[in-house]
């Protein structure tokens, strides 16, 4: 299951851009990793550029609101806009991992979350790795099912 582009209009009310049918294959708070149909997350200096993350994939991104867009991103480019960056990160997976509400499928395609910031993966306690998420949820499933 992927993250969809209407599933962040649930969370952001201020954007701008096309609001069409996007999923997301990738979620990343480092402009230069592969990002291939990526959310750009920057989450602070050391995230790098909007430019190398649309070179490296990215499909739409999450801004600081009172941050100026660079001027070279299309009208159309999806940008949603938050006051808290790091918060808006957690707040996506928080809401992604409600979307796969126990789906453990191992065939299905899922959005590959890149996240290198220590910092804000230290912040929360909660874990951010999707991969160990669906295994302790499949885990649990068989554990249940058992008894």
């Amino acid at each position: 299951m992927l993250l969809a582009l209407k599933d962040l209009g649930s969370l952001f009310n201020d954007k701008r851009g096309i609001q069409d049918e996007i999923l997301f294959s990738t979620v990343s708070d480092r402009a230069a990793m592969e990002q291939p149909k990526g959310l750009f997350v920057p989450v602070n200096k050391e995230s790098g550029e909007l430019l190398e993350a649309i070179s490296n994939g990215a499909v739409a991104a999450i801004w600081y609101k009172d941050e100026t867009l660079p001027h070279y991103i299309p009208t159309q480019f999806p940008v949603f806009f938050t006051n808290d960056l790091a918060e808006a990160m957690k707040d996506i997976i928080t809401l992604y991992i409600e979307k796969l509400d126990g789906e453990t499928n191992k065939h299905m395609e899922r959005t590959n979350f890149k996240i290198s910031n220590e910092t804000l993966l230290n912040k929360n306690k909660q874990s951010y790795d999707i991969a160990g998420l669906l295994a302790n949820l499949t885990s649990q499933n068989n554990h249940e099912r058992r008894g």
